[in-house]
């Protein structure tokens, strides 16, 4: 039975272990990434679909701004074991994390991906029309969802990480 729930720090090596395979080594080299580092997911807002103690499905949400200073988060990367796709576990942790952030009281999401497949859940180019990333990104990708009415309405310029900083790993002694 598959189960969407909150991440656990037990689940963060399979969870890259299925980033890795699904987005290949070059994941890391993504503009939306440069929105990530050095960030913590938005509080509350990291997912995993799991089937039993497997994990099979991730999605995570991070805090962004716009150049003119809208709050947003950015989701991202949505990702499904290959064994489990086309069974509607990537749109169930879509649909769960705006669930999630619209209780949360975020006003907006935006994300990089294939228009045809977020256009589903309310996603569209128009709202991020105005924004930009911290480096080469596909205009046609770049797409944003109002959770709040309004909330990116002259939303324009250079978006930029506002969450919380993750903590620099622990070095060991010599």
């Amino acid at each position: 039975m598959i189960t969407l729930r909150q991440e656990r720090p037990a689940d963060v090596e399979a969870r890259e272990a299925l980033l890795d395979q699904a987005f290949g080594g070059s994941r890391d080299r993504k503009t939306s990434q440069r929105l990530r580092d050095g960030r913590l997911p938005a509080e509350g807002l990291s997912l995993i679909a799991a089937d039993g103690g497997r994990v099979i499905g991730t999605a995570r949400l991070w805090n962004v701004a716009c150049g003119t200073g809208q709050p947003a988060l950015l989701l991202g990367p949505v990702a499904v074991a290959p064994d489990c796709r086309n069974r509607g576990v990537g749109a169930a942790l879509v649909r769960r994390a705006l669930r999630d952030a619209r209780r949360l009281g975020h006003g907006a999401v935006i994300l990089v991906g294939d228009a045809p497949y977020y256009s589903r859940f309310g996603f569209a180019a128009e709202k991020a029309a105005g924004l930009k990333l911290p480096g080469p990104f596909e205009r046609h990708r770049l797409l944003a969802l109002e959770l709040i009415p309004a909330a990116l309405d002259a939303a324009s310029g250079l978006m930029r990480a506002t969450g919380r900083r993750a903590q620099a790993p622990q070095r060991r002694a010599a």
